[in-house]
């Protein structure tokens, strides 16, 4: 499995409003100017969470984006679902039940699945507000004297 750099700079999208919540409605242009990345790829992306419950938007002079909830409840999984459309290690998986023709038979199934199972916990364990903490802990340790 290969994140897409649409999943990378959708979470880095989603970690920077988590960053600036209190900061209300926050602009594209903003999100784009602090992260390095183009505003038309991240309006690129955007679409991606029209339907979801992750993104708020709203229009006109004090129009942006904001999370529709708390970081704490965005997982990493979550959002690279909705980027990556699947976190399956082989197609096989990307359906319940498995469509394959050969899954009864199939000797790897189990390695795949227990790979998938992995991936799911790993990722559906991180959440926007721990890579915020982590991120704080790791730039609190660094100090000069």
């Amino acid at each position: 499995m290969k994140i897409s750099t649409k999943g990378r700079y959708a979470l880095r999208m989603l970690l920077d409003l988590a960053e600036h919540q209190e900061d209300g409605y926050v602009a594209l242009k903003d999100i784009a100017e602090r992260q390095g990345i183009s505003k038309k790829y991240l309006e690129q992306i955007i679409p991606l969470f029209n339907k979801s419950d992750i993104l708020r938007t709203t229009r006109g002079f004090q129009g942006g984006y904001r999370l529709a909830k708390a970081p704490a409840a965005c997982t990493v999984g979550e959002i690279l679902r909705l980027t990556e459309g699947s976190i399956s290690p082989v197609a096989c998986l990307e359906h319940t039940p498995i469509e394959c023709e050969r899954c009864n038979d199939c000797a790897t199934l189990p390695v795949w699945q227990g790979l998938y199972q992995i991936i799911s916990e790993y990722l559906d364990g991180i959440t926007l507000q721990d890579i915020l903490n982590q991120q704080k802990e790791r730039s609190s340790d660094t100090y000069v004297i």
